[in-house]
Parts: structure tokens; C-alpha cells; sequence
């Protein structure tokens, strides 16, 4: 019998069978794909990403570089194996999201410890330590299984994709490379579709006049849409201008042609790292797919644009952590189970991976005879992972790392850039002096490093 059953094989399940193998247990991962898929992944790989291939900035003074250095520092495979498949993004860390699915599936593979088994899991363990990680996209069955446990229904939102288009047919005679306020490399890591006033009219009105694909009968009851993630659409029925102001904000970013800056700018990100493909930023959408073609070709620059992946939305679903979860990721009706991942409300590729790195080392801890530890509150990990564990359970909504979730700054300081830095000093210092205080040394990310059982 196993140490540990990991059910999931996303980023959360793989990071936490990871940690636990590495800390010495047998762990057994299941993943019930390709046996049995979702409405989002078309692969049989871990750890796929189904929406960006973007996990965020990379910059340690901003709240998603500061998780991601969090993360190195305690021997985070999924963030090594992104550092290893890294597309140019200007300050953020994206990904060839094949290469990185590749990567991650063949670490966990080859490891010695992990027993990787491709079936889908119906019932929560019961006599063992487990892990759930099964994410937004848990299977009927042991959705079922989990609102039994928990002893209510599910929370839910909607989750959106974005398109991505071959490189080959966008006019680069009309876009220009160049990254927001110059940050990048070279010609800039970017490749951005300029609009005039009217052309970003034109397109409005066709987006807010387009068709969406239907919600099935039971979604259609309670739609809630995750506000970090919103359907193009969704977000531009608020306003007229509320597209210029998020996604199409051309601040940063100067037409070289003109020298001047554009109404209104859509970004195109590199997704793979031969550079045939990119993604449209921010662009997640339901609309139906010959919508869709028709809509976004109105995108100067995209006029012949090949679409390889159209947008889609799909339910995510997560349970109310704030009731059922300890800060160290356990249930608090069963310490040797845990869950992870954005099943939990820790949102966004690499909160899903923090939560998978706590319940792994904590299931680890257990099994070694020593006590479950819950990250400080002011590093971001231990921010997160409060978060969802003692936010209010009335209204509980999933949360992307933010420096508005860590305790304030004593003296406060006043700039945003010199706070953020702060912020970041203080977390890496109180991360450092719990490690050494619960000797908690990161594991190798290579299974030839395996410590010894």
C-alpha cells in the first residue's frame, strides 16, 4: 500500500506527489486522463494548461514573482520545469505550454516513488493519507463524493480560454513588437494589433452583437463568472470603454509608426518555443466559434488570422475552504486529508501550485510522526493559503496571489513600488528563518537527487 494517494495529475497534484516522494513516501498519483477527459484538456499529459500559457510576473516585487521565488526557494518542480520551457514575456514567466506539460510528466514518470496510474478516481481514500487535487474540472463522480463529505454543495464559477493564432498569418506589417513600457528583451517579447478610435468601435459593436454558446440547463441557473478571468464579452457589456481600460489599454506601448500611442491595443504573447503560435492576452471568451473567427478578425493585424485553438468556457468548480480547510491545506474533520489546488480557491497556475507544495510537504510531515506547519502569513504563500482557510465562508470567492492579502508594513510605507519591495524583503526573510526554524531544507527537483528513505 502506498504513503499517499495524490488523486490529480494538474499542477497541484503534481507538485504535491512530488514533494511527498522526495520527502521519502510511496506515493501513488492517479490521473484519469486520457481514459476519461474534460471539456477543457486535449491531452494526455500532467500538468496541461488548459487556459494562458502565461503563470504570471516573474518580477519578485510583484505578488506573482514573489510566490514564484517563494516557491524555488522550497524546491518547487512545477515552477523548475516553467524556468526550464520559458518563452520570451517580457517580466512575466510564460511557457511552451507542450514542452512544459512534457517536462513535468516526464519528472513524475521517472521518479522512483511515484507510482503514476491512469485511472479515474470515484471515492476520496478512506484508509490512507490523500491528497485531492483534482481542480476546477473534478469528474461528476467524485464531485459527488466531495459534497458528501463536505456536507453541502459545491461553489462554482466559470473559467474562459483564450484563442491562440499561427504566427505565420498575422501582418507584422501592421502589429509591432515591443513589450509595456519597454520591459522585455530585444525587439520586445510582445507582438501588439494597434487600433485607431474607429476600428476599436467597430470591433465593440460586433463583440457586444455576436452569439455566445449556449450554458448547459443546469449551469444556466447560477452563472458566476470569476472576476480575474472574464469572458471578453462579459466585460464589455459593463461599459464601452471597459475594454480600452483592461485588456486593449495601450498605456506603455508606443506605435513605432506613428510614435504615438494607440486608442486601444490587443497583446499577442509567444505560446510555444518555436515561436509559431501566440495567444490573444487577456482574451478569454464563449462566444460561438464562428463568432469568434468573425469577431477577432476584425483585429487589425488579424484579418487572415488561423485560429489552431478557439475560445471555450467551462465550469470550475471549488469548495468553500474557508469552512472545511486548515491554513496547512488538511480537512479539518480528517488531518491525513488534504486538498490542493484551485479546487481549494487558491487561484491561478502558480497558487495551485503553492497549495499542491504545502499539502505535499505537510503529508510528508505527517507520515514522518512530526506536526503539519502552515507558512507565515506574510510570506505569499502562507498569505494564500491563510486566505482561503479564514476568509468569510458567506460569499467565499476563489483569490490570486496579492500583496493586499499579507499583513501591512510596520512603519507603512507610502510609495507602491518601495511597499511591494518591502513587502518582498520581508517575505524571502520570514520564509528563510522558517525554514531554518522547522528545518525545512528544499528537496532536490531532480529524482537522481532523491534523498534516501
Amino acid at each position: 500500500m502506498a504513503d499517499l494517494v495524490v488523486v490529480g495529475g494538474g499542477l497541484a497534484g503534481s507538485e504535491a506527489a512530488w514533494q511527498a516522494a522526495q520527502r521519502g513516501l510511496a506515493v501513488t498519483l492517479y490521473e484519469m486522463r486520457p481514459s476519461q477527459s474534460t471539456a477543457a484538456h486535449v491531452t494526455d499529459q500532467l500538468a496541461e494548461l488548459v487556459c494562458s500559457n502565461s503563470l504570471g510576473s516573474n518580477l519578485v516585487d510583484r505578488a506573482p514573482g514573489l510566490l514564484k521565488e517563494e516557491l524555488r526557494r522550497l524546491g518547487s518542480v512545477v515552477v523548475d520545469c516553467a524556468d526550464a520551457t520559458a518563452v520570451p514575456a517580457g517580466g512575466a514567466l510564460a511557457v511552451d505550454r507542450d514542452a512544459f506539460a512534457s517536462e513535468v510528466t516526464g519528472r513524475i514518470e521517472g521518479h522512483p516513488r511515484i507510482d503514476l496510474r491512469r485511472e479515474e478516481v470515484h471515492t476520496i481514500p478512506q484508509d490512507q493519507p490523500a491528497v485531492v487535487a483534482t481542480g476546477p474540472l473534478t469528474s461528476e463522480a467524485l464531485a459527488d463524493e466531495i459534497a458528501e463529505l463536505t456536507g453541502g454543495d459545491h461553489l462554482y464559477f466559470y473559467d474562459a480560454m483564450a484563442p491562440i493564432v499561427v504566427a505565420d498569418s498575422i501582418d507584422e506589417s501592421i502589429c509591432f513588437r515591443a513589450s509595456r513600457y519597454d520591459r522585455g528583451e530585444g525587439e520586445g517579447d510582445y507582438l501588439n494589433c494597434p487600433m485607431t478610435r474607429d476600428e476599436y468601435e467597430r470591433f465593440m459593436a460586433a463583440l457586444l452583437e455576436a452569439e455566445t454558446a449556449p450554458l448547459r440547463e443546469f449551469e444556466q441557473e447560477d452563472p458566476r463568472f470569476f472576476e480575474a478571468c472574464l469572458p471578453i464579452e462579459v466585460l464589455a457589456a459593463r461599459g464601452h470603454k471597459a475594454l480600452a481600460f483592461g485588456p486593449l489599454k495601450p498605456v506603455g506601448l508606443t506605435d513605432p509608426r506613428t510614435r504615438e500611442r494607440p486608442y486601444a491595443v490587443v497583446q499577442l504573447r509567444q505560446d510555444n518555443q518555436a515561436a509559431t503560435l501566440y495567444n490573444l492576452v487577456g482574451f478569454q471568451t464563449n462566444l460561438r466559434w464562428n463568432e469568434q473567427e468573425r469577431v477577432l478578425r476584425l483585429i487589425p493585424g488579424l484579418e487572415q488570422a488561423e485560429f489552431v485553438r478557439l475560445g471555450q468556457m467551462h465550469r470550475n468548480t471549488f469548495i468553500n475552504s474557508a469552512r472545511l480547510l486548515r491554513p496547512t491545506m488538511q480537512y479539518r474533520e480528517r488531518e491525513d486529508l488534504f486538498f490542493a489546488g484551485q479546487i481549494t480557491g487558491t487561484e491561478g497556475y502558480i497558487g495551485s501550485v503553492a497549495s499542491g507544495l504545502v499539502a505535499g510537504l505537510n503529508a510528508a510531515r505527517q507520515a514522518a510522526g512530526q506536526r503539519a506547519v502552515a507558512l507565515p502569513p506574510a510570506t505569499m504563500i502562507g498569505a494564500i493559503c491563510h486566505y482561503v482557510a479564514s476568509a468569510d465562508p458567506e460569499g467565499f470567492q476563489p483569490m490570486k496571489a496579492n500583496f493586499g492579502l499579507m499583513p501591512p508594513l510596520v512603519p507603512p510605507v507610502r510609495n507602491k513600488r518601495e511597499r511591494y519591495a518591502a513587502y518582498a524583503r520581508r517575505a524571502l526573510g520570514d520564509l528563510a528563518q522558517f525554514v531554518a526554524d522547522e528545518d525545512l531544507a528544499p528537496v532536490p527537483v531532480s529524482a537522481q537527487g532523491t534523498p534516501a528513505a
